[in-house]
């Protein structure tokens, strides 16, 4: 079976992330462009608000509050009225700023940590996982992670699945009642793919944005690769299964490498593929 093609849904951006679908709309961080947008089913889009301190994971409060990381101060912000409203530090938890986040149907939010300075030049650490309750309470709930990136959640809210990109494997946890992970074991070893952001499918399998390799990947637990849709000369960063009957695949890519991530070119675009199986809503 041919794999779907991409098309160009949305372009004109410095460097995106987070890509989240709620409310009949997709919701993105442009991170160095410092601002989070959300865009319509036809792609009109609009400004949510600025992040000063540069946006990236995004997730939502059991009563729809939009919450987004604050990287480079590694605060949990909420969005309140078009402002930000700080509802958790976790500073004194990581080391290097924080990145991608998933919450889930409780409010939990569990934020990734680089582990260290990796656009400055320092040498590699293992991240972790900080959960951040509802009411702002912050504790580290794993550790160790290889550059943990792109998470989700199962809908029973029993398992979470984070992609730990240099590590190139998802690796995945029991959630305990009161939201401490236990049980971790490696859903999929990714051979020769780098995992960025991922999102989940109503079938258990996980679309996986494979930066180093350009190609969006649908892999299943336990490994089996079932479907890859190259992204050409671009890089994929992220993922998330969206529009009204949650078969779009919205894939972020960039025009360039590592190292140009920071220097503001206007080289994000979200593009857009027909999928088979619908989303389970996470991230």
């Amino acid at each position: 079976m041919n794999a779907p093609q991409l098309q160009v849904f949305a372009d004109d951006f410095v460097f995106l992330e987070g890509p989240r679908w709620r409310f009949d709309r997709l919701w993105v961080s442009d991170v160095n462009g410092k601002r989070v947008y959300t865009l319509t089913e036809d792609g009109a889009r609009s400004l949510c608000v600025e992040v000063p301190a540069r946006p990236s994971g995004i997730g939502f409060l059991p009563d729809g509050t939009p919450l987004v990381v604050s990287m480079k101060d590694r605060t949990l912000q909420r969005v309140e009225n078009g402002r930000l409203v700080e509802h958790a530090s976790v500073a004194h938890l990581v080391e290097g700023e924080i990145n991608d986040m998933v919450v889930d149907s409780r409010g939990n939010a569990y934020v990734g940590s680089m582990g260290y300075d990796l656009f400055g030049g320092a040498d590699f650490k293992p991240g972790n996982l900080v959960l951040v309750t509802p009411s702002g309470e912050a504790r580290v709930v794993a550790e160790d992670l290889h550059f943990p990136n792109g998470p989700v959640v199962t809908p029973d809210n029993r398992t979470l699945v984070v992609a730990e990109s240099w590590g190139k494997r998802l690796t995945a946890f029991a959630i305990e009642a009161d939201g401490t992970l236990n049980g971790r074991r490696t859903f999929a070893d990714l051979g020769d793919y780098t995992p960025d952001g991922i999102t989940l499918d109503a079938e258990g399998a996980i679309w996986v944005a494979a930066f180093a390799n350009n190609a969006f990947v649908r892999v299943r637990d336990g490994g089996e690769i079932a479907e890859v849709i190259p992204t050409g000369d671009r890089r994929a960063v992220a993922c998330t299964l969206g529009g009204a009957d949650l078969r779009t695949l919205y894939g972020l890519t960039f025009a360039g490498e590592m190292k140009d991530i920071g220097k503001g070119l206007r080289a994000s675009r979200i593009e857009t593929a027909r999928v088979a199986v619908a989303g389970a809503g996470s991230p």
